[in-house]
């Protein structure tokens, strides 16, 4: 009785146990425009969004206009669909040199 109450329990405890998440980083340098376009690393939203503090942060502002931010990824995506073997970092780039 007392073997299959410690195995119930062990049982028990391994099924509540939270699941291990492993940590992923990204060379962001790395990311194709068919790799962001397609979800192949995340939504293309959420790469947008991280791109864009990183260029607000190179420039210097601490501002989030999100219409911007939303046209840009716009742009970009529109961008990569011509270029879909280019770093979107570089993409991103000519996208932003055409708007300054």
């Amino acid at each position: 009785m007392m073997g299959r109450l410690l195995l119930l329990s062990s049982a028990l405890a391994a099924a509540c146990a939270p699941m291990a998440r492993a940590q992923v980083t990204l060379d962001v340098t790395k990311i194709t425009c068919t790799q962001f376009m397609h979800f192949h690393i995340a939504k293309p939203d959420d790469i947008g969004l991280w791109l864009s503090g990183y260029y607000n942060g190179k420039v210097g502002t601490t501002v989030v206009d999100t219409q911007t931010m939303k046209r840009r990824v716009k742009e970009l995506k529109r961008s990569c669909s011509k270029h879909p073997n280019e770093p979107v970092m570089k993409v991103l780039e000519g996208v932003s040199a055409t708007k300054q």
